[in-house]
């Protein structure tokens, strides 16, 4: 990877409060950097101090405690598919939804696959609980994740392998917000030790998303605090 790492800039009047790994966080940034929207990056930890989002300052902002939080002069939002849309919607191009209604829900139903179904059974409050509560091992939390992170994969791979409007990205030859969402989901599946060759049209689709350099600046090895 080619790219640098992103530099604190405290002139913009985007802020992004992220985590480096966090697949939400991830998403908004490439949806950021495609736009070509400087921000100010602001860390929070989600496993230091028992968890940056847990504190009272955080909390007020976002009370489910977790990230990415955008701020825009003042406005916030949450969650990574509604701030990825709100951003299309005040930026229109490039855009990141397509032009026709059936597009859009195209794009809406992928998106929703990896943001709904897949992501959620590896968020980190779910694994802690897992071996917090249900004293689940490491080997045993490590096996659930990959079981539901390649049923939902292998799903996504048959959908997009067969569909019309797939493209050099997920819809056609034109970055989506579905790409968006893909390219840190399966940067998640690898981090969980799942061959992603068994998935061949997402990691093509990814493959060549990663070729840009909005995707490569997203990269979590990219951020300020990468560790």
């Amino acid at each position: 990877m080619t790219s640098t790492k992103r530099t604190v800039r405290v002139d913009e009047d985007l802020v992004l409060y992220n985590f480096y790994r966090s697949s939400a966080a991830y998403r908004t940034r490439i949806a950021l950097n495609l736009k070509e929207l400087s921000y100010r990056y602001i860390p929070v930890h989600l496993m230091k101090e028992g968890g940056q989002q847990f504190k009272a300052e955080y909390r007020k902002m976002n009370p489910q405690q977790l990230v990415p939080l955008l701020d825009d002069q003042g406005f916030q939002v949450s969650q990574s598919m509604a701030i990825i849309e709100y951003l299309d919607e005040k930026h229109p191009s490039p855009a990141l939804m397509p032009s026709t209604l059936e597009g859009r829900a195209r794009v809406r139903q992928l998106s929703l696959a990896i943001c709904c179904d897949i992501h959620p059974l590896q968020n980190l409050r779910v694994l802690k609980y897992l071996v917090e509560t249900l004293k689940l091992t490491e080997e045993q939390k490590l096996q659930w994740v990959q079981n539901w992170l390649t049923i939902g994969l292998k799903a996504l791979d048959t959908d997009l392998a067969q569909h019309p409007t797939r493209g050099i990205y997920c819809f056609g030859d034109n970055v989506t917000m579905a790409d968006c969402m893909l390219v840190p989901q399966m940067y998640s599946a690898i981090r969980f030790e799942i061959d992603t060759n068994q998935f061949p049209t997402l990691k093509k689709i990814s493959d060549n998303c990663e070729k840009l350099t909005a995707f490569a600046n997203a990269h979590p090895t990219q951020q300020i605090d990468f560790e």
